[in-house]
């Protein structure tokens, strides 16, 4: 946990900057980015899924979303921008696709901003590639 809000900032403008960098080797293999995480294989990522905690309750931050007739809620999180001391994340879905079973989340057009003064902690899970972000 960080006591320094700035750190906060910090690691998030980190994932930005990698989820937001392409990489000419990568595109020519036609996927996004092979440095977010562990590629022995060189397998290209494009997205660092995130939790946040809630700095009163310490319990972990989740939103509603819906696809198509599905509703839900999670606690997975896309970072989409990060302006002063708010970011704006994107809910991401467990993929239940049994079809598709190399992608572990799905996007959702569900948004929101949160402040950071309102988090005490991230969380950073195993960096993934996510198919229309």
């Amino acid at each position: 946990m960080c006591n320094d809000k700035n750190c906060l900032n910090d690691i998030l403008e980190t994932i930005l900057c990698l989820q937001n960098t392409k990489d000419s080797d990568c595109e020519v293999n036609g996927c996004d980015k092979p440095f977010l995480g562990p590629t022995p294989n060189l397998i290209c990522y494009n997205t660092r899924p995130i939790n946040f905690y809630n700095c009163v309750t310490g319990n972990l931050w989740s939103f509603p979303y819906t696809i198509g007739t599905t509703n839900g809620t999670s606690s997975v999180f896309r970072l989409e921008n990060l302006e002063d001391n708010c970011c704006t994340c994107r809910v991401l879905a467990l993929n239940t696709d049994d079809t598709n079973n190399l992608e572990t989340y799905v996007p959702t057009s569900t948004f929101f901003t949160i402040n950071l003064d309102c988090v005490s902690a991230i969380r950073c899970l195993p960096d993934t590639f996510i198919s229309g972000v």
